[in-house]
């Protein structure tokens, strides 16, 4: 009975800041892959190929309507925002993605790497990721693509971005 009662409590509270920016992160990023899936989806002409691509869409489309509606538990009034409808901004966003993929892969290849040589070769590469994810970064959030300093536009411009690819064509 406890339990049941402070599930209910819980439900009707603000996210955590912790999984607020997990929430941001995880919708970005899918938002960002599925413009660019529904952008190529047409070039794919191999069967099966093509066919991976409608899965992957239709499953990333299921995850952000079903992280949406999580943005109502956080501090944001959605028509205060608009979000810019740049090229730069969308490819920039991408090339962060990379990046930040690319962090973490190489740290995690480091982890895993006994040979010397290839440890070194390993940890040159981060240092690269790390140096170019935060070019890009400065890049952004110098042109206002990326506020990282302001929780509620960032996380308005996930919920308009994540919308956008939803129903953007293929």
């Amino acid at each position: 009975m406890y339990y049941d009662q402070y599930r209910a409590e819980q439900s009707q509270q603000q996210l955590a800041w912790h999984e607020t920016l997990e929430l941001h992160e995880l919708v970005a990023m899918q938002a960002n892959v599925l413009i660019q899936l529904k952008r190529v989806i047409n070039e794919v002409q191999e069967t099966e190929l093509k066919s991976l691509y409608l899965e992957a869409i239709e499953g990333i489309q299921d995850n952000l309507n079903d992280l949406l509606p999580f943005y109502a538990y956080g501090p944001y009034p959605e028509q205060a925002y608009e979000m810019r409808n740049d090229e730069p901004a969308f490819f920039s966003g991408s090339l962060l993605g990379f990046t930040k993929s690319s962090v973490r892969a190489y740290a995690t290849a480091i982890t895993e790497t006994a040979t010397p040589a290839l440890h070194q070769t390993f940890n040159r590469h981060l240092q690269n990721a790390i140096n170019l994810h935060y070019k890009v970064f400065t890049y952004m959030y110098q042109r206002g693509y990326y506020p990282s300093y302001n929780l509620t536009k960032l996380r308005m411009n996930d919920v308009k971005s994540a919308k956008k690819a939803i129903n953007m064509p293929f």
